[in-house]
């Protein structure tokens, strides 16, 4: 086991990598095709984020892939065989989300874990093996996830769309939106993660300094200081977006503006109002960075939290396990590095290939798919963020015009959906079956 160990760890970040290339990049995808962000500063900003939320939030999910798919129980006296199987895990999980990201499909790699887990727990013990009653509530929130990030991306946009982009005088009615954008961007954050964040200081105060504050004052403090000064800031650079873009315009039509080679004027500074919401859209492709990061990590290192605890204790785990900090580190580390080298691909067909996005738009697609992936993560369930990105991301095209989507990039990604769990759990068993052959 002890030889093994430094293999399994590299086989966690091999899929981490790939789930970074994957999955990461739908976190960023509609940052850089609202032109929000550039690619360069989309991998640096996703890279940052990415890690903290692994490390601060992956315990979770993590929690219910190592001990809530396969029944464990089933595996006591043998820990041999659910240690092969977490390999074979891992193996299949890398090797298909390497095939779908050379091919720019956004699969689940959330999917293709539990479909692995549950392909090597049919061969090892039959049917029974696998835990049904989580593999129905995990399929559940596979489900919902694209309806509740595509319902609440089409209700704010709508909404967006009613008082701001449809009115006469945009930039006035921006003014008088910016508090309550700030709100609901900071809130959806806020109300998820800062209770965990802040919860040393809190625990300080109490302990220390003897003021016997309730859990949620210091996080709705923090929430409320921060939205105070987005929505300051937002103010003044709307005011000089606005002065600067008055300014192009009335130089274009003079006839002393500087040509371009092609003698067209040069295209004029982007509307001021898009220009915040690329402001706002880059805090929330933030939001779900640290969202998938929370999420998705445990997808990668959960088959090796698995093994390590097995080494450590020689039985199999059958209820919660700790993570150690390594192993959240590593699986923090592999999504970066997978991200930067081969993340190109699916950002374009996220981005580009479904709707074509305004930062306002692409806006609402981020906040709905953060609020959905958040609220997964603190319930522990392995939720899709590919399914939430483009579930927002269609929910925006139905307000604007359902002939804007590109329905062909839907089937590839549907069909990639579908055949995820089968491929994966074939493969899963077929490797499995041959390690079984070989060592035992």
């Amino acid at each position: 086991m002890l030889i093994t160990l430094p293999l399994v760890a590299l086989l966690a970040f091999y899929v981490a990598w790939n789930l970074g290339a994957n999955d990461v990049a739908n976190a960023m995808g509609t940052s850089v095709g609202s032109k929000a962000v550039t690619l360069k500063q989309a991998i640096i900003i996703a890279g940052v984020l990415e890690f903290t939320g692994a490390v601060l939030f992956g315990h979770e999910v993590t929690e219910t892939l190592a001990t809530k798919i396969a029944n464990p129980a089933l595996f006591a006296a043998t820990p041999q065989i659910f240690v092969t199987g977490m390999v074979t895990v891992l193996i299949s999980c890398g090797v298909w989300l390497q095939i779908a990201t050379s091919r720019g499909l956004p699969v689940s790699s959330s999917h293709a874990v539990v479909g692995a887990i549950a392909g090597f727990s049919w061969v090892a013990l039959g049917a029974g093996a696998i835990d049904w009653s989580s593999i129905g509530f995990i399929t559940i929130g596979w489900i919902l996830t694209p309806l509740i990030s595509g319902a609440i991306a089409a209700l704010f946009y709508s909404q967006i769309k009613h008082w701001i982009l449809d009115q006469p005088n945009q930039v006035v009615q921006l003014q008088e939106w910016i508090p309550w954008l700030s709100t609901a961007l900071l809130g959806v954050f806020g109300v998820i993660v800062l209770p965990s964040l802040t919860e040393p200081l809190t625990n300080f105060v109490i302990e220390q300094v003897g003021f016997n504050i309730p859990a949620y004052d210091i996080p709705l403090l923090t929430g409320s200081v921060a939205a105070v000064g987005l929505t300051i800031i937002s103010w003044r650079q709307l005011k000089e977006t606005q002065e600067v873009f008055l300014t192009s315009q009335s130089l274009i039509p003079s006839p002393h503006y500087p040509l371009s080679p092609e003698g067209a004027p040069p295209s004029p500074i982007p509307n001021p109002v898009e220009k915040i919401f690329g402001r706002f859209q880059l805090l929330s492709a933030c939001f779900v960075a640290f969202a998938h990061g929370s999420n998705d990590v445990g997808n990668a290192i959960a088959p090796l939290a698995a093994i390590v605890y097995i080494n450590r204790t020689g039985s199999v785990p059958t209820d919660g396990i700790t993570i150690p900090l390594w192993i959240l580190i590593l699986g923090g580390a592999g999504i970066v590095g997978g991200l930067a080298v081969w993340g190109k691909k699916v950002i374009a067909t996220i981005g580009e290939n479904i709707i074509a996005l305004q930062p306002s738009s692409g806006f609402c697609a981020e906040l709905a798919t953060a609020t959905t992936i958040l609220i997964a993560s603190r319930l522990g369930l392995p939720a899709s963020t590919s399914h939430a990105l483009v579930g927002g991301v269609v929910g925006i095209g139905l307000v604007q015009n359902i002939k804007s989507i590109k329905f062909q990039t839907l089937k590839g990604i549907a069909a990639a959906w579908l055949i995820t769990i089968p491929v994966s759990a074939v493969l899963s068993a077929a490797i499995f079956s041959i390690a079984r052959i070989l060592f035992f």
